[in-house]
């Protein structure tokens, strides 16, 4: 009789195992899921740069060293996402892609600011149909963000809080990195992309 007792706990030990670790794949596909979702408005993004670049030279040609932060920023923001692409749950390449789009964020604000004071520029008609193009993905991105942050903190509790972090710290699950801003304030102002 006890050895049927030791027999039905240690199934049921054996089925909550398997249970908790299908359901942190699951959570961890989530997460992956979440950052395809900024992954396509990100490389959006980074394809409407060059054109505002590309817009605005013809205008602000003493401005060369604005333009030329915005695509080396650029630059930098897309080797970051493409290590974060290769696994969104590594905390570091999702710290490094948020630095980098912090830094890209700041980048855009200074050239906007900068090309406020061109009149001809503000009036182009692919410079402002390039803003609005900017904007729209600025806000799919930030809903894409709030997604994925979402996402990662329902990952990390099932893998942090207990009994899971039984099963998490036994198969090797991390921590996943949430995207968040800096705690610069001139970071944390909004890209300004309206003329």
């Amino acid at each position: 009789m006890v050895g049927y007792v030791l027999l039905g706990l240690l199934v049921l030990i054996a089925v909550w195992a398997v249970s908790a670790y299908n359901g942190l794949v699951g959570l961890r596909n989530q997460v992956k899921n979440a950052f395809a979702q900024i992954d396509v408005q990100l490389k959006r993004r980074y394809d409407l740069i060059p054109n505002l670049v590309e817009t605005a030279k013809g205008y602000i040609k003493h401005e060369r060293e604005t333009l030329e932060a915005v695509i080396a920023a650029r630059n930098t923001a897309v080797s970051a996402h493409a290590a974060a692409s290769a696994d969104p749950t590594d905390a570091g390449a999702v710290r490094q892609l948020g630095a980098a789009e912090n830094a890209l964020g700041g980048t855009l604000t200074r050239f906007f600011a900068v090309a406020e004071a061109y009149p001809d520029l503000k009036a182009n008609q692919n410079m402002m149909q390039v803003s609005e193009e900017l904007t729209s993905t600025e806000n799919k991105i930030a809903f894409a963000r709030q997604a994925f942050n979402d996402t990662v903190m329902t990952f990390n509790n099932a893998a942090e809080q207990f009994p899971g972090n039984l099963v998490a710290n036994a198969f090797g699950f991390k921590p996943a990195e949430q995207l968040a801003a800096t705690e610069s304030p001139e970071e944390r102002k909004a890209v300004k992309v309206q003329f």
